[in-house]
Parts: C-alpha cells; sequence; structure tokens
C-alpha cells in the first residue's frame, strides 16, 4: 500500500527525515490523512467489489496530494523546501501532479485512468470523458479503479467533487476558509471588548454589542434551517476534523476555489491574446479538453 510505504520511508530515514521549517502549516492535516487511511484499511470490505474496497485508499492518497499542491501553487502557505520534502517522502504524487500542471488534466484522479493499456479498445476511463458528452446512463458512472465521478476540465465538463464524499473536498481551501472565518470571529470579539472598554454605561454596552453582533458576524442573517452545527466546524478542534462537515463551510471554500478558477482563467486568456501559447500548445490545449 502506498500510505504504509509513505510511512515506513519517514522512518526509515530517522534524524535525515526530520521535518522541515514551515512544515507545521500541513502537519496536522497530513497526520489525519494517515490516521484516516490506517482505519479505512482495517475497514470490513463485505458486500463491496475488491476494487471498491480499494477506492478510499486511492481517494485519500488522491486528496493528500491535492492538499500539498495546492497549499504550494494555489495558495502559497507552504514553502520550497516543505513541498519538497512531501515529495521526497511520497506524502504528495510526483506523477500525478506533473499531470495537474497541464491543461485538460487539472483535476487528474490518477494516472492510471488516462492509460490506454489499461482499458478495452485503446480508450480512457469514463471519467475523463465530459459529463456534457456523455448519456444519461453514463452521467454517474464511475471509475471502477477510483471511484471517480468525473475529473474532465472545462466548463460543467466534470464534478467539483470527483468523488462525491468527504475525499473530493478541497481540503486547502476548507482550511483557507476556516482561517478567515476564525479571524472574522476574532475581529469581531475585539470590537466587542473596545465597546466595553469604551462604553461605561451597562444599558449603553448591551446596545451597542448587540448592533455591532448584527453586522460584524459572518453568520448574521442565517435562516433558522441552516446547519445548527455550523460553529462546531471551526476553531482549533472542529468535530468533523480537517474535512468540512457543514454545508456552510463547503460553501465558502467553493467561493475561494471558484475565485482562483476564475483568476488562472483570465490569466490563461491573457497569455493566449498576447501569443503566449504557441501553435504546438494551442493543439494540444484543444486536444486535452475533448480528452
Amino acid at each position: 500500500c502506498h500510505h504504509f510505504q509513505t510511512m515506513s520511508s519517514r522512518r526509515k530515514w530517522g534524524k535525515a527525515a526530520r521535518t522541515p521549517k514551515g512544515y507545521d502549516v500541513i502537519e496536522a492535516v497530513i497526520e489525519a490523512f494517515d490516521n484516516e487511511n490506517r482505519d479505512k484499511v482495517k475497514e470490513s470490505n463485505a458486500g463491496k467489489r475488491n476494487t471498491e474496497s480499494l477506492w478510499p485508499v486511492h481517494q485519500i492518497a488522491w486528496q493528500r496530494s491535492r492538499y500539498v499542491y495546492d497549499m504550494f501553487y494555489t495558495y502559497r502557505r507552504i514553502s520550497r523546501e516543505v513541498y519538497d520534502y512531501c515529495i521526497k517522502f511520497k506524502i504528495a504524487d510526483a506523477a500525478l501532479i506533473a499531470k495537474w500542471k497541464k491543461p485538460g488534466y487539472e483535476k487528474l484522479c490518477s494516472t492510471y485512468v488516462i492509460n490506454p493499456s489499461n482499458y478495452k479498445f485503446g480508450t480512457t476511463s469514463i471519467c475523463r470523458v465530459p459529463l456534457t458528452d456523455r448519456s444519461e446512463m453514463q452521467k454517474s458512472a464511475q471509475d471502477p479503479t477510483t471511484g471517480c465521478l468525473g475529473c474532465a476540465s472545462g466548463k460543467d465538463a466534470g464534478h467539483k467533487n470527483i468523488f462525491g464524499n468527504k475525499y473530493g473536498q478541497n481540503l486547502a481551501a476548507v482550511q483557507i476558509a476556516r482561517e478567515k472565518r476564525m479571524e472574522a470571529i476574532k475581529i469581531r470579539k475585539e470590537q466587542q471588548q473596545k465597546v466595553y472598554d469604551d462604553t461605561s454605561k451597562a444599558g449603553l454596552y448591551e446596545h451597542a454589542t448587540a448592533t455591532l453582533a448584527q453586522s460584524a458576524d459572518p453568520g448574521a442573517g442565517d435562516s433558522e434551517t441552516d446547519d445548527s452545527s455550523d460553529e462546531d466546524d471551526y476553531g482549533p478542534s472542529p468535530t468533523a476534523g480537517v474535512w468540512a462537515g457543514s454545508t456552510k463551510l463547503e460553501a465558502e471554500s467553493e467561493n475561494i476555489i471558484n475565485s482562483d478558477e476564475d483568476d488562472n482563467f483570465s490569466k490563461e486568456n491573457g497569455k493566449r491574446e498576447s501569443g503566449g501559447f504557441d501553435a504546438g500548445e494551442n493543439r494540444n490545449l484543444k486536444k486535452s479538453r475533448i480528452e
């Protein structure tokens, strides 16, 4: 199993495997992956097909690589040294990340699914076929090896969450969303403390803090039907662990991802308009989007 190879390789190096400065930014999440993977390996496979029983192991490995990739390339939250450490000790899959850097493969679930020798008739997996090009019966089809619902690139071509479960969440965006919410809560508390310090009359204080809480609370105006456990999804030890446990946090992380995708799309268009792509790259781009 790739996961246990990763863990043993880090132990094998002993002192040489000492984590670099800044690794603490991702350490808790990496440990959560290790624990989750260990639990899934021990879990009973009764009633599951052989390939289906391995889906969680593959999906956790994908999510771990995606997390490291996004924390370095998308959000610049870890250094090159930390990133290289993750590659060296196989915390992240270097071959898969190399594919993500290429147009058309930004959400690829595995290098396995694009190898024609793994499929009949020399094709690729169903998960590489854009949803817009699938028949109604194929819309919910999953790759038998990875459990991927669709990882094709392009507008409406694939699923936002390619596995349809918590392992398909973008945990880097979830972490950023949590940090933003915690910062907003911290600012609100500081403002409330200032109001308290500046106000001598209790009546004025209660009125002022009520008004301030209504205007500053990031969740102000939520309906009563919203996830009641939402606040449990934030803070140092959220009940859902490193994964998003509430619809609100998932929505906030999706907004962060969409903002990043819009920025990347604008950069790509600007590069194309300025002649940044040569003819060969344009052909490859079109080919990969069709794939």
